[in-house]
């Protein structure tokens, strides 16, 4: 832009760049973000909301409208009550594991000791490695005749019969739910890592004086302060969990006998699988409210904590 400024009388002409523009170059800046947001993820999720009032099944161009027929089904469907509790379920229990399990690793690597880097490393595995080769790993690992825990509690004596991981209904459940949170915690475990760090230091030495140990110091001190930190781990650990599809379709597939059907998978198959995009569309939007509960939970915990801890 060229703007005319006069000086002296004289007239001078100054070049005006896009960087000096706030206005126009906030816009610049946010618009790639807008436009993944909007083509990725707001696009497909009108379109799942207009499919869940249709009749639209794979293979047909017909388009009829349904009302909330499909919405009607699908809550008379014990196995869409039993998906939705179990969704909870693993969610609720993962993110309970992964809470424990980032607290106590965030502590460890806040020591000095040998090997820390290499240690980390290690940590991040779990969340660099793609889902699906993980799950794949960890059906071998929870396997009926080969699993190696199975094996290993058979030699130390601890087991005496045989576990079916992946066939019994309530151990199937909860190899999901450790799958879940190993897949998680390293995300969460750097979260709070961070959050360790952020502490005041004034706080944690006046605990030392007052003669606070290693467990009053965590539990009512450190905790309390990492609330807000915790509530965003968990905020994510959920959103990722209870959208997840891959961990329990490669798993068990929602058997056996359909008792370990999940949101996500049971959508799948209803909707790709079944070829009923009404159904399955229906089911999918069912998560929309469970995840706007949790993460109101979550924000106005953490947001009741930093005002407390002012």
């Amino acid at each position: 832009m060229l703007l005319r400024r006069r000086h002296g009388g004289t007239a001078t002409t100054v070049k005006r760049s896009l960087a000096d523009r706030e206005n126009v170059l906030g816009v610049a800046l946010l618009a790639p973000a807008l436009a993944y947001v909007l083509l990725l993820v707001g696009v497909p999720f009108v379109l799942a909301i207009v499919l869940s009032f249709s009749t639209a099944t794979a293979g047909s161009l017909s388009f009829g409208w349904a009302g909330f027929a499909n919405y009607s089904v699908i809550l008379r469907d014990p196995i869409f009550r039993r998906a939705l509790a179990n969704t909870a379920i693993v969610t609720i229990g993962s993110q309970v594991l992964v809470v424990v399990l980032a607290t106590a690793a965030a502590q460890v690597f806040r020591a000095a000791f040998h090997g820390k880097r290499t240690a980390r490393f290690v940590l991040l595995l779990p969340w660099a490695v793609p889902v699906s080769l993980a799950a794949i790993a960890w059906t071998w690992i929870f396997d009926s005749t080969f699993s190696v825990i199975n094996w290993t509690l058979k030699v130390t004596g601890l087991l005496h019969g045989w576990l079916y991981w992946l066939g019994e209904p309530g151990l199937a459940l909860v190899a999901i739910i450790i799958v879940q949170a190993w897949r998680i915690f390293p995300f969460a475990t750097v979260i709070v890592l961070a959050g360790l760090a952020s502490l005041p230091q004034d706080v944690m030495e006046a605990a030392i004086v007052d003669g606070a140990g290693f467990w009053r110091r965590l539990f009512q001190v450190e905790l309390p302060l990492l609330l807000p930190v915790v509530s965003v781990a968990v905020l994510f650990g959920v959103v990722y969990t209870a959208t997840d599809l891959s961990v329990v379709y490669i798993l068990t597939g929602g058997g056996p006998a359909n008792m370990t059907q999940v949101l996500p998978t049971l959508a799948f198959q209803r909707g790709v699988l079944g070829a009923d995009l009404g159904q399955g569309a229906a089911i999918a939007v069912f998560l929309l409210p469970f995840l706007i509960v949790v993460a109101v939970a979550m924000l106005r915990l953490a947001r009741r904590t930093e005002i407390g801890a002012r």
